[in-house]
């Protein structure tokens, strides 16, 4: 993914070819790049915006299996950490597995993990949830998932792993998968768990770069 961005450490602003980032409606707006602006990558992008903030907590989802490898879990929680640390929003379905060890990777990097439950009662999430959500739905409440996060990461998966992936296509939101998850027409498969930081920060910064499919 080639570099598009520049950093301006007296603006503390982002800067790229169609001006400069405006964090809080996630959208460029005309303006010139200052003599100090350097080039940085997507992800030393979004890192930038997240240590000066005023950047909208924009929602991604990490989905996966109650039953996940351990291998899984430790993407998992690091993903759900890194979350944090770059000011976004992580929204799973609040269970076990991969939602837990995502939560649990958030949570201790000082995040507030939403998660919507399939259940009647927001006693059923998992003890790293900070806003327990019960939809009653059931698994229906995948797609609430899918529509309400701005890109899916997927990470292993089984059948309702694969409908939260098939939801998310659907609603044109970019899915990155990793591990064992279902392999998935559209879906973008990462290599490691740095490419697909990599690849969100360039869909949340709308990168010209961002090739995703």
């Amino acid at each position: 993914m080639n570099t598009q961005f520049l950093w301006s450490a007296s603006a503390t602003t982002l800067f790229g070819p169609a001006g400069r980032f405006d964090a809080w409606s996630l959208a460029w707006k005309p303006a010139q790049a200052p003599a100090d602006a350097h080039e940085v990558s997507p992800l030393e992008a979004l890192g930038a915006i997240a240590v000066n903030g005023g950047m909208r907590r924009v929602p991604v989802g990490i989905i996966g299996p109650k039953l996940a490898t351990d291998d899984e879990l430790a993407i998992a929680e690091r993903l759900g950490g890194e979350l944090a640390r770059l000011g976004l929003q992580l929204l799973c379905g609040g269970k076990n597995g991969v939602m837990e060890a995502a939560c649990k990777g958030c949570f201790e990097a000082g995040g507030m993990p939403i998660g919507l439950l399939p259940d009647e009662e927001w006693t059923a999430a998992n003890d790293y949830v900070t806003i327990p959500i019960p939809t009653g739905i059931g698994p229906a409440r995948n797609a609430i998932i899918a529509r309400g996060c701005q890109i899916l990461i997927a990470i292993g998966g089984g059948h309702g792993t694969l409908s939260e992936m098939a939801l998310g296509l659907h609603f044109n939101r970019p899915v990155l998968a990793l591990g064992n998850a279902p392999a998935v027409e559209g879906a973008t498969l990462c290599a490691s768990a740095d490419e697909a930081l990599e690849r969100m920060a360039a869909h949340i910064l709308r990168s010209p770069s961002a090739d995703l499919s």
